[in-house]
């Protein structure tokens, strides 16, 4: 007969059962719940979170614009002040080659100041006089070497103002080259997306880098960078002022002494043609004196020697009638008549001897005077001579300067300006 088999184990109960039933069940409605709050605060949190990143994103990409719109402005102005500290770095180079040309030109004033004293050196005897074309010259000379002191001054400022302008320039430009570089780099950062390529976790990015700045530095830098720019061109543009000013006061002074030297030299020649003029004259004079003179002492000789001839007869006669014999020689009138006829021409030679002598002196007076006369006129005709070269000379000193200043300036930038020079007020004094 069969058997019924039992498997061996613990039996539950109905009651366990439904109990374990209902477990189930409340625990997967408890699961459940627990899950769908899981559910719920995860959609919040995502919301929140991506709502947050949208947000942030957009703050950042803001600050972003505005920090390149804020680097951009300051580029800008940089760009400016160094358009404008280029224009005047070129401005005071210019001006500082017209001060060189104006100093070069001071040369050759000066050496022909210098030949003209030189050459009026070789005046001789009574005309080495200081007068007043000397007196000039020589505070010509003055003039020029105090217009080239003051010159090679100002150039010297012009040469130490274009390096403090350099300077300032250097760091303009690097200031611009640090924006520029920065704003590449936000431009950069402003373009990222979580779609671009090259995109990576980085180690520690939130470290402060070695070196940063504060934001108030920052702008405190690029400002004291353009205002020390705009105090460098400022104290240019006063010098220049002051250079063109020196330029054309030593141009005026210099034409204002050439004016009164050559009007010195011009009385000079004038007083030097009127004397050789009076010596001549009195030369002229003085030789028809001489020519007279001694046709009057040929004519006094010939008296002399016609007086002597007669003392000889009135002698003879007089000897002669001593010879008379006894009573005949006797004082009669003819003895009376030829003893005051010999006293007479006695006196009449002696008179014409004292004349002949005076009048040997006066010629030789006048022959005197004569070489004097002479003499002077030569070493006026030597001054005057002197004084017609110092005034070829000076020709040189009234050909125009070239007006063009150089297009290429210290520090090879090229611009086509021209500086006209300053009105200098030359009188043509003829």
């Amino acid at each position: 007969m069969a058997t019924l088999s039992v498997k061996p184990g613990q039996r539950f109960t109905l009651l366990d059962w439904h109990t374990n039933s209902h477990l189930i069940s409340a625990d997967a409605e408890r699961q459940r719940s627990a899950s769908h709050q899981v559910r719920q605060e995860a959609r919040a949190l995502r919301n929140e979170i991506n709502n947050q990143a949208k947000w942030d994103e957009h703050d950042n990409q803001t600050r972003l614009a505005e920090r390149i719109s804020s680097v951009n402005r300051w580029k800008e102005t940089l760009d400016k002040s160094l358009a404008d500290i280029d224009a005047e770095i070129d401005a005071l180079a210019k001006v500082k080659e017209a001060a060189e040309r104006a100093l070069q030109a001071k040369n050759l004033p000066l050496d022909v100041s210098i030949e003209c004293l030189t050459l009026r050196e070789s005046r001789r005897a009574i005309d080495v006089v200081r007068d007043p074309v000397e007196e000039e010259l020589q505070k010509e000379v003055k003039v020029i070497d105090k217009a080239k002191r003051e010159l090679q001054q100002r150039v010297n400022e012009a040469f130490q103002q274009l390096c403090l302008l350099q300077e300032a320039r250097q760091q303009l430009s690097s200031d611009h080259r640090r924006k520029m570089e920065a704003l590449e780099i936000d431009r950069m950062c402003l373009s990222l997306s979580v779609n671009s390529p090259n995109i990576s976790f980085k180690v520690n990015p939130t470290r402060v880098p070695d070196g940063s700045t504060a934001l108030d530095e920052w702008e405190q830098n690029s400002r004291c960078n353009k205002e020390r720019a705009e105090a460098e061109m400022k104290a240019s543009t006063e010098l220049r002022e002051a250079t063109v000013l020196a330029i054309a006061q030593t141009n005026n002074e210099l034409e204002a002494q050439r004016v009164a030297t050559e009007f010195a030299l011009r009385k000079r020649i004038r007083d030097l043609e009127s004397a050789c003029d009076e010596l001549k004259w009195q030369e002229q004079n003085t030789l028809e004196e001489i020519a007279e003179m001694e046709e009057d002492i040929r004519h006094l000789e010939e008296d002399l020697r016609r007086k002597m001839q007669d003392l000889k007869v009135a002698h003879t006669r007089l000897e002669t009638r001593t010879c008379r014999p006894t009573m005949e020689l006797c004082w009669d009138q003819a003895q009376n008549g030829l003893t005051a006829a010999v006293h007479q021409l006695e006196g009449t030679i002696r008179a014409l001897r004292q004349k002949l002598a005076e009048a040997w002196d006066a010629l030789d007076a006048l022959y005197r005077q004569l070489h004097r006369i002479q003499t002077d006129s030569g070493y006026k005709a030597s001054s005057l001579v002197l004084d017609n070269k110092c005034m070829d000379s000076r020709r040189k000193l009234v050909v125009p300067a070239e007006k063009l200043v150089p297009e290429v300036n210290t520090f090879n930038r090229t611009a086509n300006h021209a500086l006209s020079p300053p009105n200098t007020g030359q009188l043509d004094l003829a």
